[in-house]
């Protein structure tokens, strides 16, 4: 059993957190969790409270450039909630699980809902960079899973439905709302950090994803194993490799994820204001 599923030391962990973050950030009802360069959505938090990550036992070190490493506490569209910018990578610590405090923080302070984002590349001429995909279901590739080393019965989570069917149709209709173009696809995890080669790019396509990124998954297996609704939605920061003549870079992932991130807070807040509960 790795120490990252030795469930005392867990406990003892998540305990810590929750110490450190009760008192400042009181009960929140949804977590959100921001991918590369997609910080601005925190702007938008009203009466916030910030906390680096380097503050709060178990939460992640931050190593990628364009995660902000801190959590931002507040309201947004009238509901209390968590918003951390960055997350841990599998890349960055050969871990699947490290994300796995963070999210039982989130729980134990109250959330209910989790709404992940993250800048993904386009396997599809007509999704381009720039626009917003929600998630519908997901390809893990990575030859790994967070829930490896669990004990017990709840570590055999189904992932039907993964992708909350109610919280689907609510950022729809939130779309419509708040004028967002939101296209539906399904996000196909690679380890990373280098980026995929144009065959392995044609792979993903005969295998019916629509994008590829380098996260997300293992947070969504991570909650269903914790009990919390999950919504996720890409950003589009380039096409794969091969696709329109594309070789993806981290600087055009950041770079577009800005530019975009206008739009993801319109539909983020229009989400939030018209969910009946959390």
């Amino acid at each position: 059993m790795t120490p990252a599923h030795d469930q005392a030391a867990l406990d003892a962990r998540c305990e810590d957190a929750v110490a450190r973050l009760a008192p400042l950030l009181g009960r929140v009802s949804v977590g959100l969790v921001l991918g590369t360069g997609l910080g601005a959505v925190a702007d938008a938090v009203e009466d916030k409270v910030v906390v680096p990550y380097a503050d709060i036992p178990g939460f992640p070190e931050n190593s990628v450039s364009g995660h902000a490493g801190r959590i931002v506490a507040g309201t947004l569209a009238g509901r209390r909630v968590a918003v951390m910018q960055g997350r841990a990578h599998y890349y960055e610590t050969a871990d699947s699980a490290a994300m796995r405090v963070p999210l039982e923080t989130l729980r134990r302070l109250g959330a209910g809902t989790l709404v992940l984002t993250n800048a993904a590349g386009s396997l599809r001429p007509d999704l381009a960079p720039g626009r917003l995909c929600l998630l519908t279901d997901h390809l893990n590739l990575s030859g790994t899973n967070p829930l490896l080393g669990d004990r017990g019965d709840g570590r055999f989570v189904s992932m039907t439905d993964a992708y909350d069917p109610g919280l689907r149709r609510a950022f729809h209709a939130a779309a419509r709302a708040s004028g967002v173009d939101l296209d539906e696809g399904v996000y196909c995890w690679v380890s990373g950090p280098s980026f995929e080669t144009p065959a392995e790019i044609r792979m993903l396509r005969i295998l019916g994803g629509d994008v590829v990124g380098m996260s997300t998954v293992p947070e969504v297996i991570l909650a269903r194993r914790l009990g919390l609704r999950v919504a996720a939605v890409s950003t589009v920061t380039n096409f794969g490799a091969g696709i329109e003549n594309a070789s993806p870079s981290h600087h055009e992932t950041k770079d577009v994820a800005a530019k975009a991130g206008a739009a993801l807070s319109r539909l983020l807040i229009a989400f939030l204001g018209g969910l009946d509960d959390a």
